[in-house]
């Protein structure tokens, strides 16, 4: 969730707007004319051309004929995170450990927003779904990792969220209504992790726990997921928890010799 909507005396609109503008391109949205970003962004036609033509005289947009796009030099800025925060060498490892031992795929998120942001992936799958790539957000009321990190927020938060936040049906399974959406978190929250079915896309089956600090506080979510039909949030459960826990366990102490990554999952 977002901590406040109040902007510092230093905040500069400018580079606010140009970050909006690398945000706004996506897997929908890979190339788009002056008036498609100004619209999707919500600025000025004029406002977006500063921002645009900047961001191209820097090489980290390009243009081709009247549609713009993002260039290879903006993953060096993902690159910089991806080192910096020692992600190989922290939650790599314990991913590809549950990999190897599973199949299927196992992810590291954090809440950023109303959306969870996943900061590390490995998988063995190859189907046509959701992409849960590094980098990757989606809603957290529809993810395992969502509800968990939601489950440790305080129940003011988690009720803010299912305020201010129109859930919407991504498949004809997928959980929409506050009341039941709270029940879910919180049944998380008593058991200590969360399971899904289908709930962000057709296919996907899940099963996440909390990452926490020294102090206890909720900074992260690991998860590992199947394909729908060949597993059943029971068999997650009954084979995985254990192996899942251990992992989020040993990323949790990991976490104290790594003060920079505990900053940045932690928000």
């Amino acid at each position: 969730m977002t901590e406040t909507n109040e902007k510092p005396a230093e905040f500069v609109e400018a580079l606010a707007k140009g970050i909006a503008i690398l945000e706004a391109f996506d897997a929908a949205n890979p190339e788009m004319t002056l008036s498609e970003v100004a619209r999707r962004v919500g600025l000025t036609p004029a406002a977006a051309r500063r921002s645009l033509m900047t961001l191209e005289t820097l090489g980290y947009i390009g243009r081709r004929d009247k549609r713009f796009h993002l260039r290879p030099k903006l993953m060096a800025l993902g690159s910089a995170f991806y080192f910096t925060a020692r992600i190989d060498e922290v939650l790599q490892q314990d991913l590809r450990t549950i990999v190897d031992r599973f199949g299927d795929a196992s992810s590291v998120g954090s809440l950023d927003g109303e959306n969870v942001i996943y900061v590390a992936h490995v998988t063995v799958q190859r189907a046509r779904r959701a992409a849960a790539v590094a980098g990757a957000r989606y809603p957290a009321y529809a993810t395992s990792m969502g509800r968990v990190l939601l489950a440790g927020l305080p129940n003011e938060k988690i009720d803010a969220y299912l305020k201010t936040y129109a859930p919407k049906k991504l498949t004809s399974k997928t959980c929409t209504n506050p009341k039941a959406l709270r029940a879910e978190v919180m049944v998380a929250r008593r058991d200590g992790y969360a399971t899904t079915v289908d709930q962000l896309d057709y296919g996907i089956t899940a099963l996440a726990v909390p990452i926490r600090d020294a102090d206890g506080k909720t900074v992260a979510a690991l998860n590992t997921s199947g394909y729908t039909g060949m597993v059943t949030p029971e068999q997650l459960v009954n084979d995985r928890l254990p192996a899942l826990r251990e992992a989020a366990s040993h990323i949790s102490h990991q976490l104290n010799r790594y003060p920079t990554l505990r900053a940045v999952l932690g928000g």
